[in-house]
């Protein structure tokens, strides 16, 4: 049987006339008409004023916390139960992460945690340099009341909305609130232009600058002048074209997973132990990945069980993220709390979801989870 990816890239055919101009007019380079049209059109995409594409979300989540001002020793808040390119970044400046635990109800980071840490950290006389919710699984954390404490201590805000382009928190964009955001384009997302990411930002300064730093931090002369450290980040002009091709076609994307899901809950739901991420009464959750979790107990068999039958079946899936406080790498950072994300971790799986997949792919996958639970209630 062919195997079944949990999210492959999925290309619409509009992309082809944006590289081909790319190759016949000899841009290829990094920089270019497509790099520029391709700014202009995301950001009017999500609302944002300004934006710079980039050759990874990683890279513009570093730009991000270095134009914010963290550096050596200095305190972020993120995300634990997120991918290490969350955390990385903080690292790489010197800075120090703070591992803040999810609340239950949207899986993603928990604002009276983010309130009780700020607060706590103000009275200790050092206030958090950044504070970076990440929008986890194509869902916006409850921006507001996060928005409100960093206000009040003019703490930026750094959106890593890297998993959630499409979704919507009160009618905008994720990656739209705080000082920038961070998108991303790597393979498995919902658009793709096989690796990249954006910026975004309303301060037009604040995207220069990105911009500058991202093009080796060249100075305005006719010969090659530094006078900072710069970075080799932009997105090629062949990748920005790909880019513009799948832009016109996110919203479809977006619904095609979001119908996926319905599949999985029409399927799956009367399934005993079997539990569906929320979609939060505060905006639209794109279903970028569609995430269960598995109670053992109940189901008679446990999120690994399923997983291997799966895999047996040459259909990929994945645990949900390990919390960063459970990674060898990030142990000697400081948590706040970290059930909730420990318990998500050891119950939660994320199925395939992917925009190309047809009615005899979905059938398949819940096909070989019903037998899994067959034969464990069967045991039991």
């Amino acid at each position: 049987m062919k195997r079944i990816y949990l999210s492959s890239p999925h290309m619409s055919g509009l992309e082809q006339p944006y590289v081909q101009d790319a190759f016949a007019t000899n841009w290829i380079a990094p920089l270019g008409p497509h790099v520029d049209a391709f700014e202009q059109e995301f950001a009017a995409a999500v609302g944002s004023r300004h934006a710079a594409a980039l050759s990874s979300g990683t890279a513009a989540l570093h730009l991000a916390l270095l134009l914010a001002g963290v550096g050596l020793g200095d305190e972020v808040l993120v995300s634990t139960l997120t991918f290490s390119a969350s955390v990385n970044p903080i690292v790489y400046l010197g800075g120090r992460p703070v591992l803040i635990d999810s609340e239950r109800c949207s899986w993603n980071l928990d604002p009276a945690l983010v309130a009780e840490t700020v607060e706590r950290k103000v009275r200790q006389g050092k206030a958090p340099k950044a504070v970076v919710p990440v929008h986890l699984y194509g869902q916006s954390a409850d921006l507001a009341p996060i928005l409100e404490v960093c206000t009040r201590y003019a703490i930026p805000v750094i959106e890593d909305a890297a998993e959630a382009l499409g979704s919507s928190y009160h009618g905008r964009a994720p990656g739209t609130f705080g000082k920038a955001g961070v998108f991303s384009f790597n393979g498995n997302k919902i658009i793709t232009t096989s690796g990249g990411g954006m910026l975004v930002s309303d301060d037009a300064d604040f995207i220069a600058h990105a911009r500058k730093l991202a093009t080796q931090a060249r100075d305005p002369a006719p010969h090659y002048q530094h006078s900072e450290i710069g970075y080799n980040y932009r997105l090629s002009n062949v990748l920005a074209g790909i880019g513009r091709g799948q832009l016109q076609v996110l919203e479809e994307r977006v619904q095609t997973r979001r119908r996926n899901f319905d599949f999985y809950v029409e399927a799956l739901g009367a399934l005993p132990g079997i539990d569906f991420m929320p979609e939060m009464s505060w905006g639209r959750h794109t279903r970028w990945l569609s995430c269960i979790t598995v109670n053992e107990a109940a189901f008679g068999a446990s999120r690994e069980d399923i997983r291997l039958a799966l895999e047996a079946a040459n259909i990929e899936a994945r645990p949900l993220w390990k919390p960063m406080h459970l990674q060898p790498i990030f142990a000697g950072y400081e948590r706040v709390e970290g059930r909730v994300s420990e318990q998500l971790f050891a119950q939660g799986l994320c199925l395939p979801s992917g925009s190309n997949l047809g009615e005899d792919d979905l059938a398949r996958i819940v096909h070989v989870i019903q037998r899994v639970h067959r034969i464990g209630a069967g045991k039991s």
